[in-house]
């Protein structure tokens, strides 16, 4: 299969043209139209410095259904010691600056670059990116960011600066997406970490139908907080 040359038209090619590692299209730009149409379309960006955007729709798709959640023994504790305290869209920025500069396993850099921190904090500020914040004694410790869109949350990335701060944050969005009948946390690509959380591998034409029947319901724009 062919990757895709995007032009200044507002348009993506079926996520089923993707070449086997995912690749779909390269080119255009991080504008929330173009960003918001990706989303709804099964496709992120995903790109390294002085790259063009990338944009990707792997097969399988990392998703985690928020019934599927698995709280540990360790984690269940942490949850009922009250240690940390959760709130939401109060440093959208604070949090995916703080994901941009953590460390991750086998991975040099980040893909999370200045140009992305100003498209995202722009769907933040339109109601579309919301941010979920752990802290202690007042400090940011832990949170994660994603992308809205009916019933679903497009998990963008977390990062902890205490144990277990990232996976409160996420006990906490899986919580909301619960009593708000959210079907579907999606993950992107396969991660150990989140498996043992309960997230799982979808196949691609799956996680679309499952997304096109999420996205039915009305947004939830608007802070969340």
């Amino acid at each position: 299969m062919p990757v895709f040359r995007l032009t200044d038209e507002l348009v993506f090619p079926p996520p089923h043209f993707a070449v086997r590692e995912g690749l779909l299209a390269v080119g255009g730009d991080l504008s929330p139209e173009r960003l918001l149409l990706a989303y709804r379309s099964g496709i992120f960006p995903w790109h390294d410095e002085g790259e063009p955007v990338l944009w990707w729709s792997p097969d399988p798709r990392m998703v985690l259904l928020p019934k599927d959640f698995h709280v540990s023994r360790r984690l269940a504790r942490t949850l009922r010691s009250g240690a940390f305290t959760v709130t939401w869209d109060t440093a959208f920025r604070d949090v995916i600056e703080a994901c941009a500069r953590a460390r991750r396993p086998g991975q040099g850099g980040t893909w999370i670059m200045p140009e992305m921190i100003e498209a995202y904090t722009r769907l933040h500020d339109l109601g579309y990116a919301h941010s979920v914040e752990c802290r202690q004694d007042g400090r940011l410790v832990g949170g994660l960011y994603g992308v809205s869109l009916g019933r679903c949350f497009f998990g963008e990335s977390m990062f902890h600066d205490a144990a277990d701060a990232s996976k409160v944050a996420l006990a906490a969005l899986v919580q909301r997406a619960t009593e708000w009948g959210f079907t579907l946390i999606d993950c992107q690509v396969p991660n150990p970490h989140l498996a043992r959380l309960g997230a799982r591998k979808m196949p691609r034409a799956q996680f679309l139908k499952l997304l096109k029947e999420s996205l039915d319901a009305p947004d939830r724009t608007g802070r969340w907080s």
